[in-house]
């Protein structure tokens, strides 16, 4: 093989993997159950150079491909470990492969990843103070270091900092997630702390052009122009739509502060230090290799994108592309082709985009799905829905079908009232302003410290809808700041406009449909069609979506 990639199924492993496929290279991954391959072949990896082995690198490896090129991407990467288990892989398992490797006839290079904290002094790693995963990593590297030099192996060690991109959950995410949830009220750390970045798609290409490179080189791979740590929270906050702390605690005050209070693993506590790292040598081999980091600031947005749609590691994205956006001054969480939608879809309340999901999966032709100002994943908006609606669709250059449920069926009317040349259809699913007022949800939760805290089972139920992933979405939001009461003030009061929205909708220029449930009847005669799904309640599109994609032309 060219190369055999040991902790193939890791978050750095893995891309590096398919980085090497991807570079013709015939890779052997080493791997203690497949999942890699199915993660390759659902971003369009060709895995017809790859072969997968069986390997726990805790024991010594054994009937494994020779390779010209050994990488260790296996370690042990979280807080909270005991000594034992963080030893195992990370020094242990290190030395296992180095071993095996120095045995290989035709072996040009192995390469260990490391961590941007280790500096190889002089002693033994203090695992009482450093915590076992730090220490251990740092032990690793000494241990590998020394061996390497008496069975004379080509060793090169990669020391990247933090590593981000789609599947880091550990760590900053976990920063990043309280950030998200306002449960971030100070920052540890100060003013000139330093918690460097690197992507995993430019470590991957880092990684594997380092076996042509001559040996003796040890590699710290980082950003030196990430932002200082305050900095950096800021921009994630900017880009989420959330409020930055503003004051910063002492790492020292951090440590005697209970982990209740904090929230902080004091672990991680080590990382936040004004510290700088020996970039140079990683920084010439890139420029020799024609390797650019992207933006460290565009890269924390696309991360920031990728840790919201997933819940932070919790679920898999039901609709995509996503990220947030700034619409009329706020920032919006949107999903979909933002350009040339074939529908364009508004959900009610107390929902968000994901609540067309399975219609969504059914409809020929992209959709457009944002989350509703103040509600879902997105900010309060800065100058009314009327407006952050026309500013939504105002790259939309073709005339899409205007989809909109419950109460955002009144500014959908409105928008298609006042830019029908912009509107193919207006296509209204259980409109509130056609129905009875009143809260859909019993009056038993509109109260806010109720809604902040509904299980997914308990708001399915007050909803009337079976348990999943798109209830499941709606309660975690109305755990975020701010949208329980959003959502209850938007439940609890009455239209003002129903009778405007009745009168609008006789004289709108452009074809109307209702598509409404049998359990869930109209209490206004409309000149316009209405389509009645036979069992179905306020979320036919959720609960029926077959009936109503056919409705819809899917």
């Amino acid at each position: 093989m060219d190369a055999i990639v040991f902790g193939a199924t890791g978050f750095i492993g893995r891309s590096l993997v398919a980085e090497l496929l991807g570079r013709g290279q015939r890779v052997a991954a080493a791997v203690r159950n497949d999942t890699l391959t199915p993660w390759l072949t659902s971003r369009g990896v060709d895995t017809g150079q790859l072969v997968t082995v069986t390997a726990d690198i805790t024991r010594p490896p054994t009937e494994l491909p020779e390779a010209r090129d050994v990488y260790n991407a296996a370690a042990r990467y979280a807080f909270g470990l005991g000594v034992r288990e963080a030893r195992a892989t990370n020094v242990t398992g290190a030395l296992n492969v180095l071993d095996w490797a120095a045995a290989l006839p035709g072996l040009r290079r192995l390469v260990h990843i490391s961590g941007y904290r280790v500096s190889a002094p002089e002693g033994s790693p203090d695992y009482a103070r450093l915590g076992a995963y730090e220490a251990s990593k740092l032990e690793g590297d000494l241990a590998l270091r020394a061996r390497a030099g008496e069975l004379g192996i080509p060793l090169t060690i990669a020391n990247p900092s933090t590593v981000i991109g789609p599947g880091q959950y550990v760590g900053l995410a976990t920063l990043v997630e309280r950030l998200w949830n306002g449960q971030l009220p100070a920052l540890p750390g100060g003013p000139d702390t330093f918690l460097p970045i690197v992507t995993v798609d430019y470590f991957a290409r880092f990684l594997a052009e380092i076996p042509a490179a001559p040996p003796g080189e040890h590699y710290w791979v980082l950003d030196d122009n990430t932002p200082l740590f305050p900095e950096l929270i800021g921009t994630l906050a900017g880009h989420l739509g959330v409020r930055a702390p503003r004051r910063t605690v002492p790492v020292g005050l951090v440590r005697r502060l209970p982990r209740t209070m904090t929230g902080a693993d004091p672990e991680t506590l080590t990382f936040l230090t004004a510290d700088r790292y020996p970039t140079a040598s990683a920084r010439a081999f890139a420029a020799s290799a024609g390797l650019e980091m992207p933006p460290a600031a565009e890269a924390l947005r696309a991360w920031a994108d990728d840790l919201v749609a997933t819940r932070f590691g919790a679920v898999t994205p039901r609709l995509s592309p996503y990220g947030f956006h700034a619409v009329a001054g706020s920032r919006t969480w949107v999903t979909g082709e933002r350009h040339a939608p074939a529908h364009v879809l508004l959900h009610g309340l107390p929902m968000n985009a994901d609540l067309w999901a399975p219609l969504a999966a059914r409809l020929p032709g992209p959709v457009l799905a944002p989350d509703l100002p103040g509600l879902g994943r997105s900010a309060a908006a800065a100058r009314g829905i009327d407006a952050w609606l026309a500013d939504l669709l105002s790259p939309v250059v073709n005339r899409p079908v205007l989809v909109a449920h419950s109460l955002a069926c009144e500014p959908a009317l409105r928008f298609a009232a006042r830019h029908p040349e912009r509107v193919g259809e207006l296509v209204l699913v259980a409109p509130a302003f056609l129905q009875a007022p009143g809260p859909r949800l019993s009056r038993s939760v509109l109260a806010v410290p109720t809604m902040r805290r509904l299980s997914p089972a308990r708001l399915a139920a007050a909803l009337g809808l079976p348990e999943g992933p798109e209830v499941e979405s709606a309660a975690a939001d109305l755990r975020r700041p701010g949208v329980a009461r959003r959502v209850v003030a938007a439940l609890r009061a009455t239209s003002a406009q129903r009778a405007r929205s009745r009168q609008l909708l006789d004289t709108v220029g452009v074809p109307v449909r209702i598509i409404m449930g049998s359990a869930d009847p109209l209490t206004a005669a409309v000149e316009h069609p209405v389509t009645e799904i036979a069992g179905a309640g306020h979320y036919p599109q959720l609960t029926h979506p077959d009936e109503v994609a056919h409705h819809l032309g899917g």
